[in-house]
């Protein structure tokens, strides 16, 4: 399974020839790095929940238009695409299957942002060996503890690095591929990337230093 980040939360699986694409947000797509066009050949799209960082549905329908792509999401989101007119399907919590992969959708708690109320926000199991916890860090998510690879926030106005490097390691990945880090510039992120890494090599965590468009894991 492939990992493909293209900045901040913008990530594509891809298996057997099969690409899944999640939360394509304007972040992302802000000083024009990244581009509809190279995701021509999705064939599925999560979004995760309504943050713009996560949600942009100009972008949404220029990669449709290119790709045919479905669209998931869950019942909040549901609302924003449908008064955008884009078509979709509302994605339940439980377990689905997309070609070669597994999803198992769950209801997460989004970490709590200055005077912005909460958001419906779907977090996933991917094929028994990602989690993918998006922008919660909740102690219910501790069930997953030794999964081999979890996707974890680096950089966001609703946490530091101590609260987020205590939850990874009370989580005890295998692996960590760092995503929401679209608030910042190179230098910056290869600093704080290379502090995350020293401290994850004392835990025996194996810290994916990924923040390029188009740079990728394999696992």
């Amino acid at each position: 399974m492939k990992i493909t980040k293209y900045l901040h939360s913008c990530v594509v699986f891809e298996l057997d020839g099969y690409k899944l694409l999640f939360d394509p947000g304007k972040f992302s797509f802000a000083e024009g790095d990244v581009r509809p066009e190279m995701f021509a050949d999705v064939k599925l799209i999560i979004v995760t929940h309504i943050h713009p960082d996560h949600l942009d549905t100009d972008a949404l329908n220029k990669i449709v238009a290119l790709s045919g792509a479905r669209i998931y999401a869950n019942s909040q989101v549901s609302t924003e695409l449908a008064k955008a007119d884009i078509t979709h399907t509302i994605l339940h919590e439980g377990i689905h299957q997309f070609g070669p992969f597994k999803l198992q959708a769950i209801d997460v708690v989004h970490e709590p942002i200055l005077d912005n109320p909460l958001p419906q926000m779907s977090g996933f199991i991917i094929n028994d060996k990602v989690l993918h916890p998006v922008d919660s860090m909740e102690k219910d998510l501790l069930e997953f503890k030794g999964i081999e690879l979890l996707l974890m926030v680096t950089m966001a106005p609703f946490a530091n690095e101590l609260r987020i490097t205590d939850f990874a390691d009370r989580l005890q990945p295998k692996q960590i591929l760092p995503v929401h880090d679209g608030y910042a510039k190179e230098f910056f992120i290869k600093q704080r990337y290379e502090a995350y890494t020293k401290h994850f090599d004392k835990q025996g965590i194996k810290f994916h230093s990924v923040y390029k468009v188009g740079d990728s894991i394999t696992i």
